[in-house]
């Protein structure tokens, strides 16, 4: 269900709430933030209750499946101003709703995915009090974490299970991570930081040349499609039309 105002200190919803090119179009891009990795009992209350502490929001929208209608696991939140969102996201970035560490980053922001890139490390002999936002706290200082890092836990306590699991956005961030963390203490426990295995394989790691050989390309192709901007606005002051540029 989309939400726009407030009714009575409550949120009102409004029409086409399950349109989700819709809102993407009326929403202020620049001034949405992205809400990751939320619990199942989280609501749009929630999420407005939660936000509306950094500042004025003018919407909330959490995307629902169409025949459950369990929300999807994520939200955007539009606040008045950019400095607005800007201000969540230094704020409430990590936080938790509902014991999960939520991830919060602007929706306009055009990151490449893990699972794309495969650039996802493993850490091991964590100390069972470390939670995802120290993770996170450690290990973005090598680059920029694509999603909210993940430690395994015990289904039934919630307790850590002493690994856990962080994903870049390049190879550059985790080879520095590595290189950096492993073997260094944590809460004072020595940590092992390296490749994650990958899925369905018997015992590859993630890191293989080829693989970075294929994000390589990719960054490639990304590049090359870009549009040329050097004369978007216009010819430099002084030049005319049909005046040869020095130097050419």
């Amino acid at each position: 269900m989309a939400t726009s105002g407030l009714a009575g200190g409550r949120i009102a919803a409004s029409a086409g709430s399950n349109l989700l090119g819709q809102h993407a179009v009326d929403r202020n891009q620049d001034h949405t933030v992205y809400v990751g990795n939320l619990d199942p009992q989280v609501t749009e209350e929630v999420v407005w209750e939660a936000f509306v502490q950094a500042g004025p929001v003018v919407n909330v929208y959490v995307p629902k499946d169409r025949v459950s209608n369990a929300h999807q696991g994520y939200a955007f939140v539009e606040y008045r101003g950019e400095d607005d969102a800007d201000y969540a996201i230094k704020v409430l970035n990590m936080i938790k709703l509902y014991g999960k560490p939520i991830r919060v980053n602007k929706a306009a922001q055009d990151a490449k995915k893990s699972n794309e890139v495969g650039a996802n490390l493993f850490v091991g002999n964590l100390d069972a009090e470390l939670d995802e936002k120290l993770l996170y706290d450690t290990f973005s200082a090598f680059g920029v974490v694509v999603t909210t890092p993940k430690i395994m836990r015990d289904p039934d306590t919630g307790n850590s299970r002493g690994f856990g699991f962080v994903s870049y956005d390049s190879f550059e961030a985790a080879d520095a991570a590595i290189e950096a963390m492993n073997g260094q203490f944590l809460c004072n426990r020595p940590i092992s930081v390296t490749f994650a295995y990958k899925k369905d394989t018997r015992g590859e790691r993630h890191g293989t040349p080829a693989e970075r050989m294929l994000a390589a390309n990719a960054d490639k192709k990304a590049t090359a499609h870009r549009p040329h901007t050097m004369f978007a606005a216009g010819p430099a002051q002084g030049q005319r039309q049909g005046q040869p540029v020095a130097g050419v």
